[in-house]
């Protein structure tokens, strides 16, 4: 079990997180995966008319552009750069292995796909040239995978920021994503797929 100042190296608690605070790489990594959530999304709307497919896009691309938002504004106030050198995840690894069970510590970055749950170079333009119900199950399929991903990210920083406003954000997150699979799972059964 690793001490409090160990767990999350480089954060200070109650004052401004440093570079290397689990604050610091959460607001990094998130903000990287939400902007590829964003870009799928406005992609499958414009590559189908189903409503429902549209409505949601919509709705995740607005929740994880505001999100984004709220991440590297935290960033700008703490005076961090919003990238680092760090390979992505390397917050992860501040704190216990206990902290991290369902986080695939041994993700190797490929094909554009930077952390657990991003979608590769090659299936984005996979959903770039679909169309109709190809696209909607395309979407929903990466978008689950994208969601598992960023539901695993947010229960690490549950677990491991110490900044309040974060760490809310964090569970807000993780409910919102949780409930959106569920969701797609219905809405792939509806369309004769799977997740």
């Amino acid at each position: 079990m690793w001490l409090m100042s160990d767990r999350s190296e480089g954060t200070t608690g109650t004052g401004t997180p440093k570079d290397t605070s689990a604050e610091a790489g959460f607001a990094r990594d998130m903000s990287t995966h939400h902007q590829q959530a964003v870009e799928m999304s406005l992609i499958v709307r414009d590559r189908t008319d189903d409503e429902d497919v549209r409505r949601l896009a919509f709705d995740i691309l607005t929740a994880q552009a505001t999100e984004r938002g709220i991440l590297q504004g935290w960033l700008d106030r703490w005076g961090l750069d919003r990238t680092s050198e760090d390979a992505p995840m390397t917050w992860m690894k501040h704190g216990s292995m206990d902290g991290m069970k369902g986080m695939d510590h041994a993700y190797k970055p490929h094909d554009g796909s930077l952390m657990p749950g991003m979608a590769t170079n090659t299936e984005m333009e996979e959903l770039r040239k679909a169309k109709g119900k190809a696209a909607e199950v395309l979407y929903l399929k990466l978008m689950t995978a994208h969601h598992k991903g960023g539901v695993e990210m947010a229960e690490g920083a549950v677990r491991l920021v110490q900044d309040p406003t974060e760490k809310r954000l964090a569970t807000t997150m993780v409910r919102a994503q949780q409930s959106e699979i569920q969701l797609m799972a219905d809405m792939l059964k509806e369309r004769g797929a799977r997740s």
